[in-house]
Order: structure tokens, then C-alpha cells, then sequence
């Protein structure tokens, strides 16, 4: 058959939009997968067109398309503030306060009060200034912004005076030089990289100086033969000649945490500096902010600063923030409800427990080798860059899958799962990892290796009966969102002689959605060559109730056990 015959082959457009749906996501499906096609076609891939097997790989685009791109997953590298699975962990607590403000008006610019326009600025403010001891407060959208709104307020054409082993450069190549110069200001380095004395500040300032800046070494440490000064020693320098101390904290600890790191938290370095600005989503344990404290005379300038509206907070994440900071004002519950302190501050025993919860759990899986291993966490963030925490780590291996394909089918979960490989194993880290996560890693695991040993056996109705599994949890409950398979309501798959029984419930007696869904099935399931005839058993007892669902469901429904 040449090429041009294969081409014939495929269906039309509106032959497949008469079948699948006239809607504009199963259009783009179509296209999508034709174009695929033909290209195909024409590089000698495929030699017969099944209209059967395209409509299958257009439902699946279809699901694809419309599935979520930014979603949870588990975190068990053991890196607590982990930038690319998205650093700190909100509390449960903020999910109240997200609830009543995403989803009602607010007085976001409004004054309750004196019923006028009111500063969005003003929800946190109060908070920040008793949390921190300042005068003043401001939040923008991130740290980063609330250095370039300090610098562009406060040293714009004037010289900013950094220590040369403070020129940092943190992630997304954000380099304090730059950020210096694209506001105007001329760098002025003074000292060296590993040492920077108080009279080298003294004699870089002259009459063009506009501040006097220190950088948190964020994450990187100089060790040896060092020296800085810091801001309790810079602080009078400044003030004499005039000049507003800046820090650059980074981080922003608002409590201390005396046995892991000697961290000064935001209150001490704001008894010194003028302006203190830090991060919301990094040991605050908030959301993406900028957050800035410090003297009234210098930001109430940055509040009339035209660059103060495109770098402005919204309303969510000022809801996330206000609920995060009225935690710390019981700085005891802070270090219970605040995920990133608990995580940071898990004893070696509720480790080792958990860990040991989680071994004894795995060991009833079959073809699974599993041991707990002692090993180091990290804080992650660019913060703590030397800190290494002793954890509990359980290490996993399989004889019947290999490392890689292992970690391949945990991030292509329900829930992806993000773990560590070393020397042929998969680590899990206790420290990042809660009770519910234990759970769904459970699930999942069951579900790989069942799948594992489906395709290791000989038996194809076994093999098929999984594909068919596959299937199904491409028909999704209209009401609920959920596909059947994770509702629960499959409770058997029996294949034999091209032939297939599903054996379901339904979620309530006499649901409307039975007929619909029972032809959803029979689409699904024909659509596999090797199957010629589908029965659907509908079946009462054991009654669905929500315990059938899968953790996954679960979390997404917003069901708690």
C-alpha cells in the first residue's frame, strides 16, 4: 500500500467530531493527533490507519490536554525548601483564610471604618511591626523586587557601598551587582572576598554614597580566614554619615532555632539596620513575598514609589501571608503549625518511627527490598547551605524492575513522587514526608508492582484485564470530577476469550448518570482490538461509600480520613 492510499485511510475531520464531540477541546485532540499521523505516515512509521486506535489516542489527548500542569506531588528528597517542587509547605491553617477570600469580595483597598479607599498594604502591616519590632512595614510580590524598589527609591543615581564577599548571585541569575546597576546606582566594592573591614566602608564613603547595603550570604559560606562586619558595628558608620543601613536577609527567620543553626532572626538584625527585607516562602514558611520592615521615614518613600505597583502583592497571597504571620504571634504553635519549622525540627525518634512504620508497610508488598539507612537532609532555598540535619531514610530496590524505570513510575503517579537515587535505590527521606504521603506511596507502589507482575506473567487475560483498568480511568463522573477507576466504583475486571466483564456500583442507587456512563465504558473498553464483547454488571452490595475511593481521589475531593 504507497503512501498516498495510507492518507486516504484516515477520517475526516467532521466524521471524528460527529463521534467524539463538537467541543473546541476535542477539535484541537484531533488535530493534534492527525497532524501526528500524517507525519508518521509520511517518515514510513505507520503502514494502516485503525480509526479505532486513533479515537483511542484522541481520548487520551484529550485528557492530556486538560489535565492540570502545575500539581501536587510528594516530596521525599528530604530538601525542605525545595525551589523546584516549590519551597515551603503552607499551613492548614491558611487554607480557611484562602477559602473565604478567593471566593468572596473583600476589603482588599477598603476601609471598613471610614468607608473609603482604603492601602491593601495595611492587612499586614500591623502584624509585621509587632512580629519585628520596626516602625514600618511594606510587602511586594518577592524579595527580589523588594531589593530593586529599595535600591531604586533610596540609591537611585547614588553609589551603593556592598562588601566584595557579599556580590552574590542567587538562583535565575540574580546577581546583587546587577540589580545595582539596572537601578541607576554605581556599585562601590569594598575589601576583599574573604575579608572586609569596618574601615573599609569608612573611606568608600563620600558625598555621592546613598547607602550603605549588606547581602546574606544566602547559599554559599566563606570559611577560614574571614571577616565581617556586622550590622551592629555598621550602624553607627551609616548613621553619622547620614546614610540608611540596608540588609538583604534572605530568609527571614522570625523565631529561634538555637539547636540547628545560630541564625539571627528578622527582629535582631532590625534593631540595627534601617530597612530589612526577606523572603515569605523561605523558613517564614509563607507564601512568595517580599516582605520589608524597618524605619517609617524610608518606606514611607517606597510606598510613593511609581515601581511599587507592578511589583505590588495580590490578594491571595496577602491572605496566605496575614494567616501564616498570625501563627508566629504564639511562637510555640509556629514551630507545630508552620510545616517548614516542624520539618525542620522532627526529632531523631519521630524519624526513626515513622520510618519504621513505613518499612513495615512496604515489607508486606511482594518484590520489594526495603531498609532504613541513616543519612543527612537539607534545608534547601539557598538557606543553611553547610547544615546538614541527621534523618531517617528507608531504601527501596526491586529485583523485578530497574532503579530507573522505578523512580520513572513514581513521578508518572496519580501523585507524582519525587524521591532521591543513590547506588541503585531509591530514597525516601522521612523528614519531608507526612503520614498521608506514607499512605498515597503505599497505593501507588501497589499499584506499580501489580502492573509489574501483570506483564512478567504469561496469563493475557490477566494482561488485558489490566489494560482495560487503563482504560477506564479515562471515564471521569461528570458530578465529581473523578474518574471511576479512583472513585471506586470498579470493583472487578474479567477478561476471557475476547470477551469482558466489569463488575461496578454506583455511587447511589438509581443515579441518572448510569446509562451515560455504562456507553462511556463500552467505548472505552471496545476500543481495545483484543476485546469483541462488553458486559457491565451493576452491582449493590458491598454499597460504595467514600472508603473505596483512592487517596488521590480523596485529596482532591478535599475528604480527610
Amino acid at each position: 500500500m504507497n503512501q498516498t492510499e495510507i492518507f486516504r485511510q484516515i477520517p475526516s475531520m467532521n466524521e471524528l467530531v460527529e463521534s467524539l464531540g463538537n467541543t473546541p477541546a476535542v477539535k484541537a485532540a484531533i488535530e493534534q493527533v492527525l497532524k501526528n499521523t500524517r507525519a508518521q505516515i509520511q517518515n514510513g512509521k505507520i503502514t494502516q490507519v485503525n480509526i479505532a486506535d486513533l479515537k483511542i489516542m484522541i481520548t487520551k489527548k484529550i485528557k492530556e490536554n486538560s489535565a492540570n500542569s502545575l500539581q501536587p506531588v510528594i516530596n521525599a528528597t528530604g530538601i525542605i525548601l525545595h525551589t523546584n517542587l516549590g519551597r515551603s509547605v503552607l499551613s492548614k491553617c491558611v487554607k480557611e483564610k484562602l477559602n473565604d477570600i478567593s471566593f468572596n469580595y473583600s476589603n482588599l483597598e477598603f476601609s471598613l471604618n471610614e468607608k473609603k479607599r482604603g492601602s491593601r498594604y495595611e492587612h499586614v502591616e500591623s502584624i509585621l511591626k509587632e512580629l519585628t519590632g520596626t516602625e514600618s512595614a511594606l510587602v511586594v510580590n518577592n524579595n527580589a523586587a523588594a531589593v530593586l524598589l529599595i535600591l531604586s527609591t533610596i540609591a537611585h543615581k547614588k553609589e551603593v557601598v556592598v562588601s566584595r564577599g557579599e556580590l552574590v548571585e542567587i538562583g535565575g541569575s540574580f546577581r546583587i551587582p546587577d540589580i545595582i546597576t539596572s537601578v541607576n546606582s554605581t556599585l562601590r566594592e569594598v575589601g576583599t572576598t574573604n575579608k572586609t573591614h569596618l574601615a573599609d566602608y569608612q573611606s568608600a564613603i563620600n558625598e555621592q554614597t546613598g547607602a550603605i547595603l549588606k547581602v546574606h550570604p544566602s547559599n554559599y559560606e566563606i570559611i577560614g580566614f574571614t571577616e565581617q562586619v556586622p550590622e551592629s558595628e555598621l550602624v553607627e558608620l551609616a548613621h553619622q554619615a547620614n546614610l540608611p543601613l540596608i540588609t538583604d536577609l534572605g530568609s527571614g527567620l522570625m523565631v529561634n532555632l538555637p539547636d540547628i543553626n545560630d541564625e539571627p532572626t528578622v527582629r535582631e538584625i532590625a534593631q540595627f539596620s534601617d530597612l530589612v527585607a526577606f523572603s515569605g516562602d523561605k523558613l517564614l514558611g509563607g507564601p512568595q513575598a517580599g516582605i520589608i520592615v524597618g524605619k517609617s521615614k524610608y518606606i514611607d518613600q517606597l510606598k510613593h514609589h511609581q515601581l511599587l505597583r507592578a511589583l505590588r502583592i495580590d490578594k491571595l497571597t496577602l491572605a496566605a501571608l496575614e494567616a501564616t504571620l498570625q501563627i508566629y504571634q504564639e511562637p510555640a504553635r509556629a514551630l507545630k503549625e508552620i510545616p517548614t519549622l516542624r520539618m525542620l525540627t522532627r526529632t531523631k525518634n519521630e524519624l526513626q518511627s515513622s520510618a519504621e512504620y513505613f518499612l513495615a508497610q512496604l515489607q508486606q508488598l511482594p518484590d520489594i527490598k526495603s531498609e532504613i539507612i541513616a543519612g543527612y537532609s537539607e534545608v534547601g532555598g539557598g538557606t543553611f547551605p553547610n547544615l546538614e540535619l541527621p534523618t531517617s531514610i528507608v531504601a527501596v530496590s526491586s529485583p523485578k524492575i530497574s532503579t530507573q524505570d522505578f523512580d520513572t513510575r513514581l513521578r508518572q503517579a496519580t501523585i507524582p513522587i519525587i524521591t532521591r537515587l543513590k547506588n541503585e535505590q531509591l530514597l525516601f527521606d522521612l523528614r519531608t514526608l507526612t503520614q498521608t504521603d506514607l499512605s498515597v506511596i503505599i497505593e501507588e507502589l501497589t499499584k506499580i508492582f501489580k502492573k509489574v507482575k501483570t506483564m512478567n506473567e504469561t496469563n493475557e487475560d490477566e494482561l488485558l484485564a489490566d489494560t482495560v483498568y487503563g482504560q477506564l480511568e479515562d471515564v471521569i463522573d461528570p458530578e465529581l470530577g473523578i474518574d471511576i477507576v479512583n472513585l471506586g466504583l470498579i470493583y472487578d475486571v474479567t477478561c476471557f476469550n475476547h470477551q469482558c466483564l466489569i463488575t461496578m456500583t454506583l455511587t447511589i442507587m438509581g443515579c441518572p448518570l448510569s446509562e451515560m456512563l455504562s456507553e462511556q465504558i463500552k467505548e472505552q473498553v471496545l476500543a481495545i482490538k483484543e476485546i469483541e464483547e462488553c458486559t457491565i454488571k451493576l452491582v449493590w452490595e458491598p454499597a460504595w461509600t467514600t472508603a473505596k475511593m483512592s487517596r488521590y481521589a480523596k485529596l482532591f475531593l478535599g475528604i480527610h480520613d
